[in-house]
């Protein structure tokens, strides 16, 4: 089942590049007491990805911090070593959060895993945005296959 708003995020462990290598984070402790914007991409230095989504919000993140926003996270279905290296490419470090679902567990867990094995990819996480609120779904933008509209940065700005 999707995950929807008003809903809790699920439990899960995700990864990061930290000072001293990859690390977990717990989806738990992440969202709990925190308002945080979070945007997903089918896969790491694609064509839209890398273009549009990662780079709006880098672009746009002292407007997210003006707004309450407490962290801007990107996911993906991609190892933590591709996401980092993706992140420093996109100027992300210290305005975007680089959060790894290598198994797909979490886009699995919030029912918004997609086969993109067609494309050579695999299984991965269809293209959303959505505003964590202490842990709770407030707002929920999932994009159409192909589409590039409602994950946006500026989509999620005029929601805050």
């Amino acid at each position: 089942m999707t995950i929807k708003v008003g809903d809790k995020i699920p439990s899960c462990n995700l990864m990061t590049m930290t000072a001293d290598g990859p690390g977990p984070i717990n989806t738990d402790e992440y969202f709990a007491d925190r308002k945080i914007v979070v945007f997903s991409v089918p896969g790491a230095f694609t064509p839209t990805c890398s273009a549009k989504h990662l780079p709006g919000f880098v672009e746009r993140a002292a407007e997210f911090a003006a707004k309450g926003v407490d962290e801007i996270a990107c996911f993906a279905v991609n190892d933590v070593f591709v996401m980092n290296a993706w992140g420093n490419s996109g100027g992300a470090e210290g305005k975007v959060s680089m959060l790894a679902d290598g198994n797909g567990a979490f886009a699995k867990s919030l029912g918004l895993e997609m086969d993109a094995s067609a494309f050579g990819m695999g299984l991965r996480s269809q293209r959303f945005s959505m505003i964590v609120d202490n842990g709770t779904v407030t707002e929920l933008n999932i994009e159409e296959p192909g589409a590039f509209q409602v994950s946006s940065a500026d989509y999620a700005l005029s929601q805050l």
